[in-house]
């Protein structure tokens, strides 16, 4: 378990981390969201001790990364995937770093084999493709066998067959009741990856919950009916605290504020035919667009068309 408490990060004048609380729970995928320059790096460091807190605590399994006898096997981490000397081999640096910790050669063949390096595990890292840095970086986050693991975008650079690697990867580590905490801009593999979320902005909490109680309240409640008699069932359904709204000569509707169902039932009790009837659910990028709107610092313009740009 990873638990934060009050945790502060200052550098000069600038707040990175700002009085954080929250729990990383065992047994989940937890996704760990916020927009570029939000604190998400800054408090993964805190958490596995490459930067001191100005205050408040990082505990891991209860005590702070730098207080455990072996913290490569309490917690593995990802955090920048080139940090490997371009001149050793895969093996080297992953016997290298298993030496210091007292794990055998049999594990080291392990995660290579697990990480899918077999076939490169004695080239130099320095010719890598992006792609097998972060393999090789989840190799090493996973040598010791932890009970925790976080990586900073571990799908970065991977390929199609890659990023479904990590995903049953990750939900097996869950499954396995470990603790996964993961960050990542790629809000579509998040929702099909993590069941938990913490989401900063500007170094402050903005939500702790699961990613369907997340996008559910960002759920306007629309839903698009297409039916035989559009004038009519507007009529039944058309009660306070419902908008109805369609183009004249059209079947089809736009419901806010009713659930799919009663439209159905009403829809039934009046002999109306539904060709029809899909609820229009958030995506968990709208809703994190809408959450962190205010937390951007950087807002990019409107596009502009090719035909309207100046040329030298």
């Amino acid at each position: 378990m990873i638990e934060i408490q009050q945790l502060v990060k200052r550098y000069g004048d600038k707040t990175a981390v700002d009085c954080l609380d929250f729990t990383v729970k065992p047994g989940v995928v937890t996704g760990f969201l916020g927009p570029n320059g939000a604190g998400k790096s800054t408090t993964m460091r805190l958490i596995v001790g490459l930067d001191a807190p100005t205050s408040g605590r990082a505990l891991v399994n209860g005590k702070a990364y730098a207080k455990h006898a072996s913290p490569l096997q309490e917690i593995g981490s990802l955090l920048e995937a080139k940090s490997v000397h371009p001149g050793m081999t895969a093996f080297a640096h992953l016997r290298a770093l298993a030496l210091t910790h007292g794990i055998s050669r049999r594990r080291v063949d392990d995660v290579i084999e697990l990480a899918g390096l077999t076939a490169v595990a004695h080239k130099k890292v320095g010719g890598f493709s992006l792609g097998m840095g972060q393999r090789l970086g989840v190799a090493s986050a996973l040598l010791g066998d932890p009970q925790i693991v976080v990586l900073d975008e571990p799908v970065n650079g991977l390929d199609p067959e890659g990023v479904l690697w990590i995903r049953h990867l990750l939900r097996g580590l869950a499954d396995e009741g470990r603790t996964v905490l993961i960050s990542s801009h790629l809000m579509g593999e998040m929702a099909l990856t993590a069941t938990n979320l913490i989401i900063i902005g500007r170094g402050r909490l903005l939500a702790d919950t699961t990613v369907s109680e997340f996008v559910a309240q960002a759920d306007e409640g629309i839903v698009t009916v297409t039916c035989s008699d559009p004038g009519r069932l507007r009529e039944m359904i058309a009660i306070p605290g419902v908008s109805v709204t369609g183009e004249p000569g059209s079947q089809d509707l736009t419901v806010r504020g009713l659930p799919a169902r009663s439209i159905g039932e009403a829809a039934a009790r009046n002999g109306i035919t539904l060709h029809a009837l899909i609820p229009q659910s958030a995506s968990l990028e709208e809703a994190f667009m809408a959450l962190t709107e205010d937390s951007v610092d950087y807002h990019a313009g409107p596009p502009v068309a090719a035909s309207t740009r100046s040329h030298p």
